[in-house]
């Protein structure tokens, strides 16, 4: 059952993150299931577990497949990890999802996006030059989450650097990372303590 919304820095908190002790035995299988060995720091409280698994722990069932899934995108994937964090990073400043913000702010500067690159991308700054690749996917970002659909002129510069695996990968970062940022926002996520040390301007909560 949902506690009581409580007021969080990036506003309400609606499903609070499931502490670790409070995690049933079918939760503690899917986090052992998706983080093997790593599950051990967080299932022992050695090491912090970022609120995203405490939030996807309210449904189990849910949260196994998902994660799955969504490692694909993250650790198996057929495009450039760097194009990838542009795109999730749109998403997540365009969505005004906070934890999403951060979360990849920093994914994106350990693949050498720099401050300058995250501002251009949060629309605060214009002075990075994009390659025609990243500007058309960043485009694409943003019809997608205008319309629903890239358009055939952008897909046609699109498919002349990308193959139809890549292509594909293109839709399901951004509708899997919208979905997130959906998710994310109407349950109120709260930031870990660690995210507030980030150096990056960090978008207004949407309303509700």
């Amino acid at each position: 059952m949902a506690k009581d919304p409580k007021e969080s820095k990036g506003g309400t908190t609606r499903l609070e993150p499931i502490p670790v002790g409070e995690l049933d035995d079918e939760a503690r299988a899917v986090l052992r299931d998706f983080l093997k060995g790593g599950a051990d720091g967080f299932l022992s409280g050695a090491v912090r577990m970022p609120n995203v698994f405490g939030l996807l722990m309210h449904h189990p069932k849910l949260a196994g497949p998902w994660l799955s899934y969504n490692n694909v995108l993250l650790s198996k994937p057929r495009i450039e990890p760097r194009l990838r964090e542009l795109m999730i990073l749109r998403v997540a400043w365009r969505t005004r999802s906070r934890y999403e913000w951060l979360q990849h702010v920093r994914m994106a500067k350990q693949l050498g996006l720099t401050a300058e690159h995250v501002n251009t991308i949060a629309g605060l700054s214009s002075g990075t030059p994009w390659t025609p690749l990243e500007a058309d996917l960043l485009d694409a970002t943003d019809q997608l989450l205008d319309h629903h659909v890239i358009d055939d002129a952008t897909w046609g510069r699109l498919a002349e650097h990308l193959d139809r695996r890549q292509l594909m990968e293109v839709l399901f970062i951004v509708g899997s990372y919208a979905c997130l940022a959906m998710v994310f926002n109407s349950a109120g996520l709260e930031i870990d303590p660690e995210l507030h040390e980030i150096d990056a301007p960090v978008p207004e909560p949407k309303r509700r």
